[in-house]
C-alpha cells in the first residue's frame, strides 16, 4: 500500500509540474490571447491552480488502477485519453479551448502521460497487488 501512495503522490507531482509548466510558462499567451478574444480573463487564480492539483491526483489514481490491468503502453494510452482528450472535447465544445495550442500540447500531454505511468510502473508494480 505505501508503493502505491508514494506512485500516486509522485506520479501527482510529475503531472502537476508539466501542467504548469505548459500552461503558465509555454502556451499561456495562447490562453490569454483566446480568453481576450471572448472578451474574458484567463482563469490564473491560486484557486485555479488547487482546482488542477486536484485533477493531476485524480489522473495519478486513474493511472495506478489502469496499471494494474494493462501493459504501459496501453497505460499511457487510456490515461491519456482520459485525461486530455476528453477535456479538449468538452473546453472545445464551450469554445475556450484555444485549438491552436494542440500542436503543442498533444505531445507534451502525451509525454506527460507516458511519463505519469512510467512512474507508477517502477514504484508500484504489478505483483505487489496494493
Amino acid at each position: 500500500m505505501k508503493k502505491a501512495i508514494a506512485a500516486i503522490l509522485l506520479a501527482t507531482l510529475w503531472i502537476s509540474v508539466s501542467e504548469f509548466v505548459r500552461n503558465q510558462f509555454l502556451l499561456k499567451t495562447y490562453w490569454e490571447e483566446h480568453y481576450a478574444g471572448l472578451g474574458m480573463v484567463f482563469p490564473s487564480e491560486p484557486i485555479n491552480g488547487t482546482v488542477w492539483g486536484i485533477w493531476s491526483l485524480c489522473l495519478a489514481i486513474v493511472i495506478y488502477f489502469l496499471s494494474r490491468k494493462f501493459n504501459l503502453l496501453q497505460t499511457t494510452l487510456l490515461s491519456w485519453f482520459t485525461g486530455f482528450v476528453m477535456m479538449w472535447l468538452v473546453t472545445g465544445n464551450m469554445g475556450v479551448l484555444p485549438f491552436g495550442i494542440l500542436t503543442f500540447a498533444v505531445p507534451l500531454s502525451l509525454l506527460e502521460a507516458f511519463l505519469a505511468s512510467f512512474i507508477v510502473e517502477k514504484l508500484a508494480r504489478k505483483k505487489d497487488n496494493a
